[in-house]
């Protein structure tokens, strides 16, 4: 009769290599069983856990490079805050300057410039940050408004720099256009105003100077300008004429000779006719005229040497 599996013994003998006694014991098939599930339980938690330790020992490679790499970012964010402030402190140094210079120099207003920039955020909360690491995760969310903000500051002052450039160009060129030096050496015979006239013994509004001087003597253009006249005009004889820009001109009359001619550029100091008698004229003599707007003015006013 067949013994059913759950009730089946197994006997394992023991056998000594010395003289004691062989052993039985005799093994339930139900503990073979039970057995090899508890090892196999055994076995199978075993695998996962050194499985779970591999993992482990990868992760924690990994987590000593990002905590590298959060150490270096926190640097660098701490670098990047230093040059952000440093460029801000700048950048309001030279808005300072660039209002005086406005207002005391060129007189430019822009009441709609608000160029001042400070820090974006709360400067209180700031101050109370107990740490560099901490400083850096704080900050770093208001970094991008930093930027922008001095990204609109310095393409304000660019435009306002801009601004003061093309006025001092400006007024470099009115100073090299304005007639400051003497047109000749020589006496002045005749100041502006009005005086007696020498032909007709009345009185007349004189609009210019007339300096005596040897015939021959060379006249130089007291500024940069382009020649628009040079030609004869009765009573002045030969006449040069040269505008300087901005309103400006000047003419020398009773000329001996002409050195330059229509639409040549004259700078300050250039030879640019002679002294001479032409015209109606009592001697050798220089008549020079300074008008702005075609109003004759007193040639006095702008020669500063």
């Amino acid at each position: 009769m067949a013994v059913p599996p759950k009730s089946q013994v197994f006997t394992v003998i023991v056998v000594s290599d010395h003289s004691q006694a062989v052993r039985k014991f005799r093994l339930p098939r139900k503990w073979l069983q039970n057995g090899a599930y508890v090892g196999g339980g055994v076995l199978l938690l075993g695998l996962l856990v050194v499985g779970h330790y591999f993992s482990l020992l990868g992760a924690s490679s990994e987590n000593a490079v990002l905590k590298e790499e959060n150490a270096q970012l926190r640097s660098q964010i701490l670098l990047v805050q230093e040059k952000v402030a440093h460029i801000s402190a700048t950048l309001d140094r030279v808005e300072r300057f660039d209002a005086k210079l406005r207002t005391a120099v060129t007189q430019l207003q822009d009441p709609e410039r608000n160029l001042a920039i400070g820090p974006v955020g709360n400067p209180e909360a700031e101050v109370a940050i107990p740490g560099p690491a901490v400083a850096a995760e704080g900050n770093l969310s208001a970094l991008p408004g930093k930027l922008t903000s001095l990204e609109t500051e310095a393409s304000r002052q660019e435009q306002s720099l801009r601004e003061l450039q093309e006025y001092f160009d400006d007024q470099r060129s009115l100073l090299a256009s304005t007639p400051s030096i003497w047109p000749t050496r020589g006496w002045v015979t005749s100041d502006f105003g009005t005086r007696i006239d020498p032909y007709t013994a009345e009185r007349r509004m004189h609009q210019g100077l007339d300096i005596a001087t040897p015939h021959g003597q060379p006249i130089y253009s007291p500024s940069d300008g382009t020649v628009v006249f040079a030609g004869t005009e009765s009573g002045y004889g030969n006449v040069l004429v040269l505008d300087h820009g901005y309103g400006v001109k000047t003419r020398y009359g009773h000329l001996s000779a002409i050195y330059v001619h229509l639409g040549d550029r004259i700078r300050r100091g250039d030879r640019v006719a002679a002294v001479g008698n032409t015209g109606r004229s009592t001697g050798p003599h220089l008549h020079y005229e300074v008008r702005v707007n075609g109003i004759p003015e007193n040639p006095r006013k702008f020669i500063l040497e």
